[in-house]
């Protein structure tokens, strides 16, 4: 009797949703190019746990590099990519370590847009 009653009060609990919220964010993918000697888009805003894929669509070699986030992607052959997750929030300046005119910035906010 009394574990039927906690089973009905249980799935009144989620029926009317006052239970824990079970619709957390889902991670996604955020893609970046490399082309025409830029990264596009040169400003990017992801969530923690969102994952960013570098494709380097140019004839040369780039690299994707922030120290303040923790990541280098090394060198990126043309035709390669390279993915990174997200796990600080903060603003991270990155660069192509060949090209240095080559800078992007990546916003890990708590939401991305």
């Amino acid at each position: 009797m009394r574990f039927a009653l906690l089973v009905a009060v249980v799935s009144l609990i989620f029926a009317t949703g006052i239970g824990p919220a079970v619709d957390q964010a889902k991670p996604k993918t955020h893609t970046v190019t490399m082309e025409g000697m830029r990264f596009h888009p040169d400003e990017l805003t992801v969530a923690p746990g969102d994952t960013i894929v570098w494709v380097n669509e140019d004839l040369v070699p780039h690299t994707a590099t922030s120290q303040a986030a923790g990541f280098d992607s090394r060198q990126i052959e043309a035709g390669k990519s390279w993915s990174f997750k997200a796990s600080k929030k903060g603003d991270f300046p990155y660069v192509c370590t060949l090209h240095r005119k080559m800078k992007a910035t990546l916003h890990v906010a708590s939401a991305a847009p």
